[in-house]
């Protein structure tokens, strides 16, 4: 059977079990297309009210979670030295995956060229002063890599914690947890803090997916009916190009991947994974999505050990949907301005990419935002492309919804391949599906 057929069989799998979400996603597409027709700014409050419910709630045990996983991972592996192997492994499978991710976002805006269906939107005028920004000021804009680096060391973890900035986040509880982890013994009264606040916060977490399928369809509901279809044709080859690369990473690259490095089967790993992956999809959220991704990796085989300290820092960190997004989409605004792509400017938009799309919040729109720190390299920012970023932002929700599932995807997968080379899988479990326990008790 081919490839593509075993995944699709897979997610039937895990669609079967969750038919309620997967109704929530088809009757939102529905509503959606006729509100698009039959504006009601009464029903499009109501849907929209309901869907950041659902978003406020779930991403309300985000950072409790993310701290007491990373904790609970952490000082659960007594042996310093598995620690640095886990996070070794974790780090080469990541930049695997987001550099064949950005390597095929450039190859396929290339190939392409979505860029050129929007130049005739852009004033000439505008385009041409671009043209000669970015031809002057590229090379004066290298030093912010270095302040984005320096951007991720918190300097009050307090004020990082209550701003919600994941990533100066996520380092303080990796240094504390490796502090707690050398100290010895003396660590039990606060790991086990945190070992409450985790269990108080997965149990929320079962209380919050009860909401799921109506939050799911009032999120694709809205998305749906904003989109306009004239300016939609336009831009068709940008979407096309998106979805493509998203395919490829989803249907080749992550089944190769676990391929060579575990012997993982994609089949049961997609069909253990399917709730996860269908909320990412909704709610364009990979925060959103992280107590259910753990959830659902645990519930299927994948030990606590490994899923507690490689999903939560793979949910802010290993962005190659967001990464691949950002290619394409910088590559697009240049071509839509008549920017003159040389290998250099190609390989710094990828590098940055990297860099921008690990620095991205896993919510709504933050890809798309933080295309910023990828322009910067170029000497430009978002308002000098208003009439470019017009496109990006109309079919933003769509693109966002892709590569939430991409990333979501991302990081149950190099948590498989890991667990796997440790011997920290339940293949007995993971292989039955008629055995998963339930992720909504």
């Amino acid at each position: 059977m081919k490839l593509y057929m075993q995944v699709l069989i897979a997610l039937g799998l895990g669609l079967k079990r969750n038919w309620h979400i997967f109704a929530g996603l088809i009757l939102g597409v529905v509503a959606g297309v006729w509100l698009y027709g039959h504006q009601n700014p009464v029903i499009m409050t109501a849907l929209t009210f309901i869907g950041q419910v659902f978003i406020r709630l779930i991403q309300m045990v985000v950072i409790p979670l993310v701290i007491s996983a990373i904790v609970i991972g952490i000082t659960s592996v007594s042996d310093s030295k598995q620690i640095g192997k886990l996070g070794t492994k974790m780090i080469f499978y990541y930049a695997i995956i987001t550099t064949i991710a950005v390597i095929l976002g450039a190859v396929l805006a290339l190939l392409f060229k979505p860029g050129l269906g929007a130049a005739s939107y852009i004033n000439s005028d505008v385009a041409s002063g671009i043209q000669a920004q970015v031809a002057t000021t590229i090379e004066s804009q290298k030093g912010n890599i270095l302040n984005i680096i320096l951007g991720f060391i918190p300097k009050n973890p307090l004020s990082s914690i209550a701003a919600g900035d994941m990533v100066p986040i996520l380092v303080f509880a990796v240094i504390f947890a490796l502090a707690l982890a050398k100290v010895g013994d003396i660590n039990r009264p606060f790991v086990s803090f945190f070992e409450s606040v985790f269990a108080a916060t997965m149990k929320i977490t079962d209380w919050i997916m009860c909401f799921a399928a109506p939050g799911v369809f009032a999120l694709t509901a809205v998305a749906v009916s904003s989109f306009g279809t004239d300016i939609f044709m336009s831009i068709s080859k940008y979407l096309g190009v998106l979805a493509l690369g998203f395919g490829i990473q989803l249907f080749v690259v992550y089944p190769v991947f676990l391929k060579v490095f575990s012997k993982v089967p994609v089949l049961m790993l997609y069909a253990a994974i399917a709730e996860a992956m269908m909320v990412a999809f909704g709610t364009a959220s990979s925060s959103a999505t992280l107590p259910l991704t753990i959830a659902c990796c645990e519930k299927r085989g994948i030990s606590h050990k490994v899923t507690s300290f490689v999903i939560p820092l793979g949910a802010t960190l290993n962005m190659d949907g967001t990464a691949l997004l950002q290619v394409v989409a910088v590559i697009f605004l240049a071509q839509a301005y008549g920017v003159v792509l040389t290998p250099f400017l190609i390989v710094q938009i990828a590098l940055l990419a990297i860099v921008a799309s690990s620095t991205c919040a896993g919510i709504p729109g933050a890809g798309i935002i933080t295309i910023a720190l990828v322009l910067n390299g170029m000497g430009l920012s978002p308002e000098q492309l208003v009439a470019g970023f017009a496109f990006l932002f109309t079919i933003e929700r769509i693109t966002d919804m892709m590569r939430t599932l991409v990333n979501v995807t991302s990081d149950a997968v190099v948590a498989a391949a890991i667990a796997d080379n440790e011997n920290e899988i339940n293949y007995d479990l993971l292989n039955n599906p008629e055995e998963y326990n339930d992720v909504i008790n």
